[in-house]
């Protein structure tokens, strides 16, 4: 193996090996990366990223002995944490070489996250290079590596579906709104009632780029207080069917076995609407919505068993796309692997080069004129070590094999 990719190394805790309470210890947020780096510099290693998410917290760096590498990342992540060394090395992995480039990409890819394709990983990794970057620890040899990780993702994207189909109940609802009202920066959404799962799905529209939310609830205490969380307007509960007419989203989850919002209701707001659509997510439990919407034209309602079927649909989508992305990512690795063992040879092939043209100008000095004379002394001279080289070899019947089969492939002596 080329020694620049035998010197990648990567140390870290992930989902895999490590609880969140402790990925929450060694997390290593913006403010406090330039000098964690830092200290990695002073400790001995020069080139040092430092990839901290809420599923890993890890440390890529190009060192000669990773176990060397491993020591200093593993006491510096345990300083961070509050805890012994020896007590945090069973929750860290060491991976070098292969194993750290096709780590390092299939992380990248986002094909090593809690949720497969998850689309702000690649960002992630791009922040962690910019600070590396910006605190002098990235070097040409990692440099180049998340280079090629880049391209990698890029391909990955590019090339499967691992970033389409929603795989949780909230982003089937953020994908459904998003198919029938398009830009989400553009639409109105109403909120009726505070349970967990209405303000989930509500958080993942936010997210999303919605940007006109009204909450609305029968005690206005608690609408108040999830329009704080939130950072919406609230809506008084009596003006609640009034205001489903300016709403392209309608979110409820009350739960009251009562009916929230009737059939009635929506087709008198779709009237008012001149039957611009209304998707409206029943996340009530039992329904908040008369099942008779269902059958009013300009409405789409869903419930949380509609949303988990289109999330079951994604995640065998994301599967599908994941084992194909794998594939790419194999791929990658061994060329980026061969690429790394041509460039070691580089060295050998100038100074042989080197030395060739010293035996040519010396000869050159020597025969004047003579071409004949000149290519004769030439081709002694260049091969007279060589030769002797072989002779002595000869003697040790395995190594002169050994030899004679780098001859013919350097010198293609069969053709």
């Amino acid at each position: 193996m080329a020694a620049s990719a035998h010197r990648l190394v990567m140390i870290g805790a992930n989902h895999k090996s490590a609880s969140l309470t402790l990925r929450d210890a060694l997390f290593v947020d913006d403010a406090t990366a330039p000098g964690f780096l830092e200290g990695l510099r002073r400790a001995g290693l020069g080139e040092a990223l430092v990839l901290s998410t809420c599923d890993r917290v890890e440390v890529w760096t190009v060192d000669d002995d990773p176990a060397h590498a491993a020591r200093l990342v593993g006491e510096s992540l345990a300083a961070r944490a509050g805890l012994e060394p020896a007590a945090l090395a069973s929750h860290l992995y060491t991976l070098a070489g292969a194993e750290a480039v096709s780590h390092g990409f299939t992380v990248t890819a986002s094909l090593d996250s809690l949720v497969i394709g998850e689309p702000h990983v690649t960002g992630q990794v791009k922040a962690a290079h910019r600070l590396a970057r910006e605190g002098a620890t990235m070097g040409g040899e990692l440099d180049a590596f998340v280079q090629a990780a880049f391209a990698v993702a890029k391909r990955v994207r590019s090339e499967t579906a691992i970033g389409e189909g929603p795989v949780s109940i909230a982003a089937a609802a953020v994908q459904i709104a998003r198919d029938l009202h398009g830009d989400l920066g553009r639409c109105r959404a109403l909120l009726v009632g505070t349970g967990e799962m209405g303000e989930l799905v509500a958080e993942s529209l936010l997210a999303a780029g919605l940007k006109d939310l009204s909450v609305t609830a029968p005690r206005s205490s608690r609408a108040e207080a999830l329009a704080k969380t939130l950072d919406c307007h609230v809506l008084p509960f009596e003006e609640m069917r009034d205001a489903l007419a300016g709403a392209d989203v309608v979110l409820t989850c009350m739960g009251s076995r009562n009916v929230a919002v009737s059939a009635e209701a929506v087709n008198a707001a779709l009237k008012k609407r001149r039957r611009r659509p209304i998707f409206l997510v029943d996340a009530g439990i039992p329904g908040d919505v008369e099942t008779a919407v269902n059958r009013v034209e300009g409405a789409f309602l869903y419930d949380l068993g509609d949303l988990e079927k289109v999330a079951l649909e994604g995640r065998a989508t994301r599967e599908a796309a994941a084992r194909a992305a794998r594939a790419i990512v194999a791929d990658e690795a061994a060329t980026f692997l061969r690429g790394r063992q041509a460039r070691a040879a580089v060295p050998a092939i100038v100074a042989l080069r080197a030395s060739f043209e010293d035996v040519r100008a010396t000869v050159l000095a020597e025969a004047g004129t003579d071409a004949a004379e000149a290519t004769r002394l030439l081709v002694n001279r260049l091969l007279h070590a060589p030769s002797e080289a072989m002779k002595a070899t000869a003697a040790d019947g395995a190594e002169w094999r050994a030899m004679e089969k780098t001859l013919k492939t350097l010198f293609r002596l069969e053709e």
